[in-house]
C-alpha cells in the first residue's frame, strides 16, 4: 500500500487514530502503529459510540476496546446522542453525528491527550465528498473535497484506493467489524457510494483519481482567492468593511466571510452573494438584508455587513449636563467666556436654543442650515460629509420640531451660531 503523506511531520507527537472497528480506521490503526517507531511517533486509539445503532454500536465499540487492549494501544472511548443532538437541532443524523464526533476529537486535543487526529478518509471517501457538494449545489471550496491537513485532523490515507487499503487488511490479517449503516441507501453519501460511484467507474476507471487530482487543484486556487479576498476585508466586532471595486469571484468569499463572522455559519446561498454584488455597483447609501439580522450597505468606496441595530428612538428634554445617549456619554457645558481654543468641542449660543428644544436621534424630515449654507435635508448633508450610514442612527442632535440646531460631534447650525451679541455660551461634546 502507497500511503502518500509525510510521517516526519508526526515526529515526536502523539497521534489519536480515530477507530469505529471498520476496515477502514482498523488499517489506519495497524499501519500507523507499525510505522510509529520508525518516524519517532506514538499512537493513542479515540472511539466514539454515536448511541444510532443500539446493541451493534456499543458492540462495535467493545471490539476496538478489546482490540486496543490486545494490542496494548491505550484508548480514549466516547459515547454521545446524535439522535437527541439531531432532533434538537433539526440536523440529519449524518450531520448530528458527525459534529458530535468531531467535538470528542477536539476535546482529546484541548485536554492535550493527543497532538493532532488521524482519519481513515481514503481516496473514494473524497469522491463521494465531491460529487455530495456537487449535487447539493457547491463553489469551489466544495470541489476541493477533504483536506489532508485541517486544524490539526490528518488524513494519511486520502489519496489510498479502498482496493489497497482491503489488501492490506487481508495480507495483515486484521480483524474489522461491518456497519450496516453503511448499506442504508436512505443516507445521501451511501447511495453515492451505492448506486452512483461505481456506475461512473465503470466508464471511467481511474475517475477516483482523476477526482482526488482535481481537489489538489481546487485547493490550490482556492487558497489563493482566499488570501487575496483576505486583502480586501477590515473584520471588527461587529462590522465587517469590504473595500471596492471587487471581482465577483473575491466578493463572494469576502461575504461569506463577513457572515461567518457575525456569527451566520450556514445556509447562506448564491442570491445574497448576487444581492452585496448588485449593491456594490449601487448608490452610496443603498442597503439589502441577507439573513439573520444581517444587513449590507453600500458606503462609497466600501461594502459594510452588519447586524442589524435597534433604531429606537432616543428623546430626552435639552438641558444643561451630562446625558446618557446610545451607549455614551453627551455634554451640554454652559460657558461664561469662550476659550481661545475652539477646537475642542462645538459651541452654540445658548439663549438662540427654544425652550422647546430635546435632543435626540433623527427623524424622516429633519432639515440642517449649516453656518453659511443652505438648507437641506439632514440626509443630504450627511451624505455630503460623507458621513457612514451605519452610524447615523447613532447620532445625538440638539433639534426643535424638524429643525436641527445641532449634531453633536459633527456640526452647529446657522441658527445657533455664535455672534458678537452672543451673552451665553455653551459647548457640547460626547464622551
Amino acid at each position: 500500500m502507497q500511503v502518500n503523506f509525510d510521517f516526519s511531520l508526526l515526529s515526536n507527537k502523539r497521534v489519536g487514530v480515530a477507530v469505529s472497528g471498520g476496515s477502514d480506521s482498523m488499517a489506519l490503526l495497524h499501519y500507523l502503529r507499525a510505522n510509529s517507531s520508525s518516524f519517532s511517533f506514538e499512537i493513542i486509539a479515540i472511539n466514539v459510540e454515536h448511541g444510532i445503532r443500539g446493541e451493534a454500536s456499543k458492540n462495535d465499540s467493545n471490539f476496538v476496546r478489546d482490540y486496543c487492549a490486545k494490542e496494548n494501544i491505550p484508548l480514549l472511548a466516547y459515547c454521545v446522542d446524535s439522535i437527541a443532538l439531531s432532533k434538537q437541532n433539526k440536523l440529519s443524523l449524518e450531520e448530528a453525528a458527525r459534529l458530535l464526533r468531531y467535538d470528542c476529537f477536539f476535546s482529546a486535543l484541548s485536554q492535550k491527550k493527543c497532538d493532532v487526529i488521524a482519519t481513515a478518509h481514503h481516496i473514494k471517501d473524497n469522491a463521494e465528498t465531491v460529487l455530495f457538494n456537487l449535487f447539493r449545489g457547491t463553489g469551489l471550496n466544495g470541489i476541493c473535497g477533504i483536506k489532508a491537513y485541517e486544524n490539526k485532523i490528518i488524513r494519511p490515507f486520502l489519496s489510498v484506493t479502498k482496493q489497497e487499503i482491503e489488501n492490506y487488511l487481508a495480507t495483515n490479517s486484521i480483524p474489522y467489524v461491518t456497519d450496516q449503516t453503511n448499506f442504508n441507501q436512505k443516507y445521501s453519501r451511501n447511495f453515492i457510494r451505492i448506486n452512483i460511484l461505481p456506475e461512473i467507474i465503470k466508464a471511467f476507471p481511474d475517475a477516483e483519481k482523476s477526482i482526488y487530482r482535481l481537489s489538489e487543484i481546487c485547493a490550490l486556487d482556492e487558497d489563493f482567492l482566499e488570501k487575496e479576498a483576505d486583502k480586501k476585508l477590515t473584520l471588527k466586532k461587529e462590522i465587517v468593511e469590504i473595500s471596492l471595486p471587487l471581482h465577483k469571484a473575491l466578493m463572494s468569499r469576502c461575504v461569506i466571510t463577513a457572515l461567518k463572522h457575525l456569527g451566520v455559519k450556514k445556509d447562506w446561498q448564491k442570491s445574497h452573494i448576487d444581492a452585496c454584488c448588485d449593491l456594490a455597483e449601487n448608490f452610496t447609501g443603498k442597503s439589502v438584508n441577507l439573513l439573520n439580522g444581517v444587513v449590507a450597505i453600500k458606503e462609497y468606496d466600501k461594502l459594510i455587513i452588519t447586524k442589524k441595530k435597534d433604531n429606537e428612538e432616543v428623546y430626552i428634554p435639552f438641558s444643561i449636563g451630562s446625558h446618557k445617549f446610545k451607549g455614551k456619554t453627551i455634554v451640554a457645558e454652559r460657558l461664561n467666556t469662550l476659550p481661545s481654543d475652539l477646537k475642542s468641542g462645538l459651541y452654540l449660543d445658548l439663549d438662540k436654543i427654544p425652550a422647546s428644544a430635546v435632543i435626540r436621534t433623527k427623524r424622516v424630515g429633519d432639515i440642517f442650515k449649516k453656518h453659511g449654507g443652505k438648507t437641506k435635508s439632514l440626509a443630504d448633508y450627511l451624505t455630503d460629509i460623507k458621513y457612514p450610514l451605519k452610524d447615523r442612527d447613532n447620532l445625538a442632535l440638539i433639534a426643535d420640531g424638524n429643525i436641527v440646531l445641532a449634531i453633536f460631534g459633527l456640526a452647529t447650525s446657522d441658527q445657533t451660531k455664535i455672534d458678537s451679541q452672543t451673552k451665553n455660551f455653551i459647548k457640547i461634546y460626547q464622551k
